[in-house]
């Protein structure tokens, strides 16, 4: 299960943005059913901020959002998300890890999992 956040964040509000979120993602790294966690902005628009986090599952994901840690440490900044659909079920994972060292340049690698319907 992958989570998305995005943000808008001020020039003036990048720093203490970024010290918040990866407070944030610390936190939710300790919880039961994390996979991986990744804080980026946007190349071109440098306001717009993403927060992507991977889980076991759904439940796992929502048990973490429902801790007492995660709402007393992350909730602030994560609360601050542009309102749009958050939770995507995962239908298919490119691991890079299988990738040769020079694959950026001659090539992608074909490895590819897929996740069949029934487990999800």
């Amino acid at each position: 299960m992958l989570a998305v956040t995005r943000y808008r964040v001020s020039e003036a509000e990048a720093a203490a943005f970024l010290t918040r979120a990866r407070a944030a993602l610390a936190i939710l790294a300790e919880r039961p059913g994390w996979r991986t966690g990744h804080i980026g902005r946007a190349v071109d628009d440098p306001s717009l901020w993403v927060f992507a986090t991977e889980w076991a599952d759904v439940g796992s994901y929502r048990r973490a959002l429902s801790s007492y840690e995660v709402k007393m440490s992350a909730m602030a900044p994560l609360s601050q998300a542009i309102d749009e659909p958050t939770a995507f079920e995962l239908l298919t994972t490119s691991d890079s890890s299988a990738r040769a060292a020079d694959a950026g340049t001659v090539g992608r690698c074909s490895r590819a999992h897929v996740v069949p319907a029934a487990m999800s």
